[in-house]
C-alpha cells in the first residue's frame, strides 16, 4: 500500500507534537508568578502559539520554500521556549526537574521539525520546482503552477 502525504496539518507528526509542547508550556505559563503576567508569561504564551501557527501555516502554502521558511520560524520560537525555560530555572519559577523534563521535550521536538524540513527540502529537490504537489481529498492528486517571479 502506498504511504499518503498528510492531507492536513493537523496529521503531521511534527503538528501534533508540537501541539503537545505548546500545551505543557501554557500549563506552565499559567503557574508563574503574577509580577511575570505581562512578562514572561506572555511572552510564552505568544512563542508557544507561534510554534503551532507556522507549522499549520507553512503547509498551508504550495511553495516548498514557503514552507520550509515557516517551518524554521516554528523551531526559531522553539527554541525561544527553550531559553524561556532557562529563564524559569534560573529564577527559581519551577522545579529543575520539571525545567529539564520539558527541555527534553523541546529538544526532541527540535529533532522532528529538523527531520520535517530535511523532508521538505527532498521534496523540492524530487519534484524539480518551487511548487508543491497535494493529494486532495476532494481533487485528487494536483500539481500548481509555479507563479513565483523568483527562480531557485
Amino acid at each position: 500500500m502506498e504511504k499518503r502525504s498528510p492531507s492536513t496539518f493537523e496529521d503531521l507528526e511534527v503538528y501534533q507534537l508540537a501541539r503537545e509542547f505548546r500545551k505543557a508550556i501554557y500549563r506552565i505559563a499559567k503557574r508563574l508568578p503574577d509580577i511575570e503576567k505581562f512578562g514572561l508569561a506572555s511572552q510564552v504564551r505568544r512563542a508557544a502559539v507561534s510554534l503551532t501557527n507556522n507549522i499549520a501555516e507553512g503547509h498551508g502554502r504550495y511553495h516548498y520554500l514557503d514552507q520550509i521558511k515557516f517551518t524554521l520560524q516554528s523551531r526559531g520560537s522553539l527554541e525561544e521556549l527553550i531559553d524561556d525555560l532557562n529563564v524559569c530555572a534560573d529564577e527559581g519559577y519551577l522545579p529543575i526537574e520539571e525545567i529539564g523534563s520539558r527541555k527534553e521535550q523541546g529538544w526532541r521536538l527540535r529533532q522532528v521539525i529538523d527531520g520535517y524540513i530535511r523532508y521538505l527540502r527532498d521534496q523540492k529537490n524530487a519534484a524539480g520546482s518551487s511548487s508543491a504537489r497535494e493529494i486532495s481529498p476532494v481533487y485528487g492528486d494536483v500539481e500548481f503552477e509555479d507563479d513565483s517571479r523568483f527562480s531557485i
